[in-house]
């Protein structure tokens, strides 16, 4: 059974009002790398913001149990010169995804997918357009001739007696195009998460992933428990998935981080898997086009 058949999953839907048309007949995407987790999609019109971490370097965010973590980079775009953005994914809250300065200046009206923990926290923020997404629930998203729809994949953060005392993960499926079932490109967000047996389910579900988000950082709590997928992860997880292309993305950028960047690289290339990666420094773009049909 496909994930778009699955008879448990709920269906719900936001419809944007049309923006540029000069930015709407634009048959391009692209994906640009803000920082940490943060990213800016673009698709025919539509701007999707994932995991907004807009602190700068030497500030602090809080982890939970008195647990805090310094930035070291800077975001490549300060949050006030954003361009308009659409919609955000969160893949979880914690203060690294979706920092003070963002619940501060965020609009309240911003719509926000996300897991059902982290949208109770928003809801007590004041955050008023929430779609909480349970595994395999999709929301459709429409604005002007874009389509894209997001389906909340299997996540968790950290190993499973770990797991339970951090916040519930959402990895994300997006199918861009008129007919999701048939997408003109379909790409993968990991969220927080580590490889484990569910993970398997997602390219039974969604086969023919053309881009994958991988976070990674190998993030370390108290020294010792792992959290986020390592380098080694980090090519598993593209042997399970098996995109065309993958970007990594949430390395280098917290002391909490202690695999960097360097060590999936050398993984990958150890793996023959080069060719299939795309590397992006603060503030660069991939751009990705759809499929021909």
């Amino acid at each position: 059974m496909s994930a778009q058949e699955a008879p448990t999953a709920d269906t719900y839907t936001l419809k944007l009002p049309a923006g540029d048309p000069a930015a709407a007949s634009e048959q391009n995407g692209n994906v640009q790398f803000i920082g940490t987790a943060t990213v800016l999609i673009r698709y025919r019109g539509l701007t999707i913001m994932t995991d907004p971490n807009f602190l700068h370097k030497g500030e602090h965010v809080h982890l939970g149990y008195g647990l805090t973590s310094q930035r070291r980079t800077n975001p490549a775009i300060d949050f006030d010169k954003l361009p308009p953005i659409d919609l955000v994914i969160l893949s979880h809250m914690h203060d690294d995804h979706f920092d003070k300065l963002v619940q501060e200046k965020l609009p309240r009206n911003t719509p926000i997918v996300t897991n059902k923990e982290a949208s109770e926290a928003l809801k007590r923020l004041g955050f008023t357009q929430r779609f909480a997404l349970s595994v395999w629930d999709r929301l459709e998203v429409t604005k002007g001739e874009a389509r894209v729809r997001i389906t909340a994949a299997p996540g968790r953060h950290g190993a499973a007696g770990v797991s339970v005392l951090l916040p519930k993960v959402m990895g994300s499926v997006l199918d861009f195009g008129a007919n999701a079932d048939a997408p003109d490109y379909r790409m993968y967000i990991s969220g927080d998460t580590l490889v484990y047996d569910d993970i398997q389910t997602i390219p039974q579900r969604f086969p023919g992933i053309d881009l994958a988000l991988l976070h990674l950082g190998g993030t370390r709590i108290l020294g010792v428990f792992k959290v986020t997928m390592d380098g080694k992860d980090g090519v598993q997880m593209l042997q399970i998935i098996r995109p065309k292309k993958a970007i990594p993305i949430h390395y280098d950028d917290y002391d909490v981080f202690k695999s960097p960047l360097a060590d999936f690289a050398r993984e990958v290339k150890a793996a023959g898997l080069e060719e299939g990666v795309v590397y992006l420094k603060h503030g660069e773009s991939y751009t990705f086009t759809p499929r021909q049909r």
